[in-house]
């Protein structure tokens, strides 16, 4: 069964049960390396159109 929140959802269906944003192939854990890595969250919004700024 899919597991979805406003903001992120996991489904077996969408990159094998990977958390994405709700809505896109954006897994969440590539935000994570991107601020791991000293990036801007701008900076990810940037890179990942789909990805919307009222996420934030």
């Amino acid at each position: 069964m899919p597991k979805n929140s406003p903001i992120i959802s996991a489904s077996p269906e969408i990159m094998d049960g990977t958390p994405v944003f709700f809505g896109t192939r954006v897994a969440v854990q590539t935000l994570l390396d991107y601020l791991k890595a000293g990036e801007s969250i701008d900076d990810f919004l940037d890179g990942f159109p789909t990805v919307t700024k009222g996420l934030r």
